[in-house]
């Protein structure tokens, strides 16, 4: 019994220095270190290919276009990250010569953006930028070469990033809609094309020596992009991750063979000049971002709109970025765990997942609403937003049941978009925090409408002051027109079955579906779910071997016109490798969005998008789903947080107390031992008799 007491001596003393659940290494304690959390692996890291949510997460911090938004300021603005300043287009005619500002949008032929860059900016260190020894025997990751180095960002990284837009194994998904303002873009595409084919699968396209007509280096810190027309919305995209540079040198060096089995590709290990680097690719467990010594440096912004100074949000004014020293992503494929450790403070901040909703927020009354007594208790502070996201689920228009203008499938359309009730979905899976959508087009931008001006009549009727979903007999009748009375094809008497592809799993994923059951149920439509992973997702919907599928799209710029284009003709995923996953065309649509989109914005330009808003109503591409709002909590040691979905480089504003993160973390996780030495104590009283049995026939054998 001695023993065993003394044997917990060091034990108990274990526990009272550190929690035993803490799931990071006792060296990492204390340290200026951000902890969160992914649930889907990203799939591209590569710029040019890169372009869903879960990616954007990691690029946005490694990679640095010329431009970038305003941390603070709503609505957003544009500012430099390493341009100078914000290009503003030059027009031209069809015969090269200078056109003024206010020059009619039909007389411009070209805008060129000149861009100039501030000198001294440099990369992260990188193995492409020295000298290796020959072969790949003991390299298994990028951290295995022994030789770093690195350069100055020059022009002509931008001009050779661009020109990646049109290689032909990369599949760059916005090469169609660039090709259609860049000058020359296609034409290179075409010639790179016919290279790649004569060229070995694993060699090397030396773009240097391919030339693009609309981009042009004009010395080592200016550069100009040629864009075909007026395309106010193209600065824009020169804040995203397409458009920073990539250096020839690194293009190179992971094209090598042998280095695709490896993964040491562009797509697991980026390289930029921003304020973090990819130190530990682990997608399936951990990622790691770390500063980047190379880091040219910015300030803390000392403006934003009213209420940031009152939320504390300027009190870092003009001091340098970035804050934290190391950025550790864990990947959480259960919503429990997540959740859990973030209540222990494991994770920094969290969102609200639906179980978790009333152990955070209580709504009043009057709809407000406002974290709970425990939420406040440990200091936890709510941050809400709308969301400039939509999330719908979309036709396969070249599908044979589904697609297609006839107005048999119109009407079928019709008829699930009426049956499927958004509002039922988002009050039981969201909690509220959603607007059921009424075109793509989401609050915040230009183009929507609220009220009765901005309903989708198709699905909806005007009932005392407010919208009101059709009844689900009006659902039936347009069945039955459409050939399908009782879910049944009239010809044939075949059941009809309609095929949804999904990637929903994790908490609730099961009872999304059984919800969504019911609602087809209700038309007597046989469902058929085809779970699949996200790259594998990704894989059908390229193809086009899908017939309905769940699918979102956030923000990439403020203007309707990003939403808008998800369903521009020239934009079909299968034809043409953009981003209209709908596959939908409308000549009349098509003829719109290429005036709507050059316009500033403007009566005449709201009078195009309401017109457009009504073709996609009538034909239906999509089943309208909901914009979201966002609600996101955050520690108290976390400060500088500021929801954003357009702006996507946010870690490097953002500041932890790591002491004051420490002295709590301990403090809600302090062992409780006293059950431990109770079960101990217990234990030595059940093995007492047996202990003095023992001593007795010892001592009897004795004697």
């Amino acid at each position: 019994m001695r023993r065993l007491l003394i044997a917990m001596v060091p034990l108990v003393l274990a526990g009272c220095g550190s929690a035993w659940n803490d799931p990071y290494p006792a060296a990492d304690g204390g340290r200026n270190i951000l902890y969160t959390a992914f649930t889907d692996r990203p799939k591209h890291l590569d710029p040019v290919q890169s372009y869903s949510e879960d990616e954007i997460t990691f690029t946005a911090q490694i990679y640095e276009p010329p431009l970038q938004y305003h941390y603070l300021k709503r609505p957003y603005e544009v500012i430099a990250a390493t341009a100078v300043a914000v290009p503003k287009p030059r027009y031209f005619d069809a015969k090269g010569q200078p056109l003024p500002d206010d020059t009619d949008v039909a007389k411009i032929a070209y805008s060129d953006y000149v861009i100039r860059l501030q000198p001294g900016i440099r990369y992260q260190p990188h193995p492409a930028f020295a000298e290796q020894p020959a072969g790949l025997t003991g390299i298994e990751t990028l951290a295995d070469f022994p030789n770093r180095g690195t350069r100055e960002l020059v022009a002509d990284d931008y001009v050779y990033a661009i020109k990646r837009l049109a290689h032909p194994r990369l599949h760059s998904p916005i090469l169609g809609l660039m090709g259609e303002y860049i000058v020359g873009l296609e034409d290179l595409a075409k010639a790179l094309q016919k290279s790649a084919v004569a060229a070995r699968r694993d060699e090397w396209l030396d773009l240097r020596r391919y030339p693009l007509a609309g981009v042009e280096a004009l010395d080592a810190h200016t550069y100009r992009i040629r864009v075909k027309g007026k395309y106010p919305q193209f600065v824009y995209w020169l804040t995203m991750p397409f458009f920073a540079p990539m250096p020839w040198e690194a293009d190179q060096f992971h094209s090598q063979p042998g280095m695709a089995e490896k993964n040491l590709t562009l797509d697991w290990y980026p390289i930029g000049t921003g304020p973090y680097m990819l130190t530990e690719n682990n997608p399936n467990a951990r990622m790691v971002l770390a500063r980047n010594p190379n880091f040219h440096g910015q300030n803390y912004p000392c403006a934003g709109e009213p209420g940031d100074r009152e939320a504390g949000l300027l009190a870092d004014c003009g001091k340098p970025l970035p804050f934290i020293d190391k950025v550790v992503f864990t990947r959480e494929k259960e919503q429990i765990p997540y959740w859990n450790k973030f209540l222990q403070g494991y994770y920094d901040a969290s969102g609200i997942a639906s179980d978790s909703f009333d152990q955070a927020v209580q709504v009043g009354s009057g709809g407000e609403t406002t974290l709970t007594d425990a939420m406040r208790a440990q200091g936890i502070a709510l941050s809400t937003s709308v969301s400039t996201s939509t999330f719908y689920m979309g036709f396969n228009m070249l599908d044979g049941v589904v697609g297609g203008d006839s107005e048999r499938a119109r009407k079928l359309r019709h008829a699930i978009a009426i049956a499927i009730d958004q509002e039922e979905f988002i009050s039981i899976f969201q909690n509220g925090r959603g607007l059921p959508a009424q075109s793509p087009i989401p609050p915040g931008i230009f183009g929507y409408r609220a009220g009765e001006a901005g309903m989708n009549p198709v699905m909806y009727d005007w009932v005392d002051g407010q919208s009101r979903r059709k009844p689900i007999e009006a659902a039936r009748r347009l069945l039955a027109e459409a050939g399908y009375p009782n879910g049944r094809a009239d010809a044939t008497g075949e059941p009809l079955v309609i095929n949804l592809d999904t990637t929903a799993g994790g908490v609730g994923g099961k009872s999304r579906i059984d919800w969504l059951n019911k609602q087809f149920q209700k038309l007597d439509i046989q469902l058929v779910v085809r779970n699949t992973d996200y790259n594998r997702f990704q894989e059908k919907i390229r193809k086009g071997a899908v017939q309905l599928f769940y699918f979102g799209w956030n923000a990439d710029y403020p203007d309707p016109e990003n939403f808008l284009f998800l369903l521009h003709g020239p934009q079909g995923k299968v034809r043409h490798g953009g981003e209209n996953a709908a596959n939908y065309g409308n000549p009349e649509y098509d003829r719109l969005f290429e005036r709507m989109r050059a316009m500033e914005n403007s009566p005449e330009r709201q009078a195009i998008i309401d017109r457009m808003l009504a073709i996609l109503r009538e034909d239906s591409p999509w089943i309208w789903g909901f914009h979201p709002k966002d609600y996101t909590l955050r520690h108290s040691w976390l400060t500088n947080r500021k929801p954003t979905k357009v702006g996507n480089n946010t870690l490097k504003y953002q500041r932890v107390d790591s002491v004051a993160r420490e002295q709590l973390r301990r403090a809600w996780n302090r062992p409780v031992l006293w059950p431990l030495a109770l079960v101990v104590v217990l234990a030595g009283l059940v093995a007492l008799p047996a202990v003095a049995s023992h001593r007795r026939r010892e001592r009897g054998r004795a004697r």
